[in-house]
């Protein structure tokens, strides 16, 4: 194994492992006997170098008479980042209007529907469904596969593992609709200012029963209590400044080689008395529209004396709202927003591990749009995919410009590439958070306010960990969750669940010609960046299969699926 293979040789003794088949499965014998054979090789190739692809060149500058034609792999690549799944129309859409006119038209669409309005239109707001999750994860799943709005959905979900909530934790009724207005407010959000998206997520039912300060009371003398300081904690920590003070940059400012805290316990304390007296808008729990409404401020529960955190003080007698503002007016200063928000919403969509001068370049997009607007999150997202280190085909071949796919991903990308549909709208895929059968990994489901994986997560004693890399997928990724992903992804791809299932027409024209079907795959599902040595691992898988019959052809097809997406090369997106 090559150095080049940096991010995937904690990965490929788990491919080694022996697999214990789903059933009942679709695919042939010879199929599944070439999987870990293919695996193995496909491992010990190049590192997803990117010997199947046709690298694309960076946007035009204005000055560029003559753009420089967008090659379809390039294009594939920027809706890896940019989209929760390439399709060929997609593809088709990039190349044609270029990744700016792309991203352009994509912030000008609207939402088709709301997980709210959609979860009442399907009729989970019936009393039935009072106290259950029921609907949930039907709206999550259907709207990252099948809505146009990709980049919005890409960017939400990025969002979701930022500004994290769980479902199952949330000490309310109507789950599914707290989830879904929670979720809403992201999307809704995800083009404007982050200032605002602060605002809203402050004010939102399920975030504040999630961390514990809905009904949150200021202190009483007479019995100790104080209020709770866990959203004033995680609001600084997790979603907005993290433990350290930052540069531009991202990197870490130090004295005397020790890293300088951003905040302290009493700054904790002094900003959780702003967050005390907001409760439901409505104590109607008979239906779910109080969970749709921003949080209102009961003043006998709200601190009236003076709070000091981070070197501000909002004075006394400072109505409730207005210093809960004035509080999140005051960290949305903080110098460290934009580096720590930044660099997290790189990790997201392009690597794990982008350069000083990227997050720097971002950073500062961040800081100022250009037009004196701190927190213009287009101008951030637009900065993020255009940057050199995004579209430069150079991150193909680097040893560090990479990021394991998130399991969710994973399943999404198949589902939106063979147009995978539900017609009952039942959409029957679940919590598929289950490490040991399912994915690992499932959309609102974290049981903690850390997401499944932590952006600074490294995995010990491996060589990413001793170059000083980060790679937070790895926090869920081990030998049992991948053979458990594999299992997972072979049954759904070979018979779907309940009317839940993948489209092969238009594939299956390919299935004769394995050379053709495997490009095809590797372009839309792998983002062209499968290795010479690992189509030529799945080709000799696939030419195993004779073309006959009522099943070979789509065998064949179903095999070239499956071992891609069980391929190191898959796995690892650069």
């Amino acid at each position: 194994m090559t150095e080049e293979a940096l991010v995937l040789d904690d990965r490929v003794v788990a491919a080694e492992t022996p697999l214990e088949l789903a059933k009942p499965v679709a695919l042939s014998g010879a199929s599944m006997a070439a999987l870990a054979t293919t695996l193995a090789l496909a491992g010990c190739g190049d590192g997803g170098s990117g010997g199947g692809a046709t690298g694309g060149s960076p946007t035009p500058t204005p000055s560029t008479p003559t753009p420089t034609p967008i090659g379809a792999a390039a294009a594939s690549r920027f809706l890896g980042q940019a989209t929760l799944g390439a399709t060929k129309a997609e593809i088709a859409n990039v190349q044609s209007a270029s990744y700016d006119g792309w991203l352009t038209a994509q912030f000008a669409l609207a939402r088709a529907t709301s997980h709210w309005d959609w979860l009442v239109a399907n009729g989970y707001s019936a009393a039935t469904f009072i106290n259950s999750l029921s609907g949930f994860d039907q709206t999550i799943w259907r709207q990252m596969i099948v809505e146009p709005d990709q980049l919005r959905q890409r960017v939400g979900i990025a969002l979701s593992e930022m500004l994290v909530i769980g479902v199952d934790a949330l000490n309310l009724n109507w789950k599914q609709f707290a989830g879904a207005a929670y979720f809403d407010v992201l999307l809704d959000n995800a083009f404007g200012n982050f200032r605002t998206l602060m605002g809203a997520i402050t004010t939102n039912a399920a975030m504040a029963t999630f961390l514990t300060f809905l009904g949150n009371r200021k202190a009483n003398p007479s019995t100790g209590s104080q209020p709770d300081e866990n959203y004033a904690r995680e609001l600084m920590q997790l979603f907005t400044l993290g433990l350290y003070q930052l540069n531009p940059d991202g990197s870490v400012k130090t004295n005397a080689g020790t890293p300088l805290e951003t905040y302290g316990p009493a700054d904790v304390s002094g900003l959780a008395r702003v967050f005390t007296g907001l409760n439901l808008a409505s104590s109607d729990s008979t239906k779910p529209d109080r969970y749709r409404v921003p949080l209102v401020m009961t003043a006998a529960q709200h601190e009236t004396g003076a709070s000091t955190f981070l070197g501000t003080t909002i004075p006394a007698g400072t109505e409730g709202m207005a210093a809960v503002n004035l509080a999140l007016d005051a960290i949305f200063a903080h110098p460290n927003v934009p580096p720590f928000v930044s660099k997290q919403l790189i990790q997201r969509l392009v690597t794990s591990n982008p350069s000083p001068a990227y997050i720097g370049r971002v950073s500062a997009v961040f800081a100022d749009n250009g037009k004196g607007v701190r927190g213009d999150l287009k101008a951030v997202i637009r900065a993020i995919l255009l940057d050199t280190e995004a579209r430069d085909a150079a991150a193909l071949t680097s040893t560090t410009a990479s990021k394991l796919r998130e399991p969710v991903l994973r399943l999404v990308g198949w589902a939106r590439a063979y147009s995978a549909t539900s017609p009952s709208n039942a959409w029957a895929i679940g919590d598929t958070s289950n490490p040991n059968s399912r994915l690992g990994q499932s959309i609102g489901h974290s049981a903690t306010v850390f997401n499944f994986f932590r952006p600074g997560y490294a995995p010990p004693n491996t060589a990413i960990a001793s170059a000083g890399l980060v790679a937070p997928e790895f926090q869920i990724t081990n030998e049992l969750s991948v053979v458990a992903y594999i299992n997972y992804m072979q049954a759904l791809i070979a018979n779907g669940t309940g009317d839940f299932k993948a489209d092969y027409t238009t594939i299956l024209t390919l299935a004769a010609d394995s050379q053709a079907l495997i490009d095809e795959v590797n372009l839309v599902l792998a983002n062209g960046q499968l290795s010479s040595a690992t189509v030529t691992a799945i080709k000799t898988a696939v030419d195993s299969i004779a073309n006959t019959g009522a099943t070979g052809p789509s065998n064949r097809v179903m095999t070239a699926i499956l071992l891609t997406m069980a391929s190191p090369d898959y796995l690892t997106f650069k």
